[in-house]
């Protein structure tokens, strides 16, 4: 008897998505460089939730932090800087985080 994995992780074709993750910026969050991160497109961002964020252009991984009337991109590894999230048309949420799935040593 198999596993349905679409089902257990509650992956929908139209909304859901793999992205491998590169660079340590979230260790401090169980998420590891090489790592497949299940995304939701259309899961609501709030406070406290790991998202992707286009950012400047490029694409970061960072828990999405509300202070005051600003928005912040944290990292759960203190060896890089806090993020403000602008107002720009190349700042924004790109999805949210729901799974991380981690290849075992020499899985791949």
């Amino acid at each position: 008897m198999g596993v349905d994995l679409n089902e257990q992780l509650n992956l929908h074709p139209g909304r859901t998505l793999l992205l491998r993750v590169c660079g340590d910026s979230m260790l401090g969050a169980g998420i590891r460089h090489g790592d497949l991160l299940v995304v939701d497109r259309e899961a609501t961002p709030r406070s406290g939730r790991i998202v992707v964020a286009l950012l400047e252009g490029g694409f970061t991984l960072k828990r999405l932090v509300r202070r005051g009337a600003h928005w912040w991109l944290e990292p759960a590894n203190p060896a890089y800087p806090p993020l403000a999230l602008g107002g720009s048309d190349d700042d924004r949420l790109w999805g949210v985080a729901v799974h991380v799935i981690r290849s075992l040593p020499g899985g791949r």
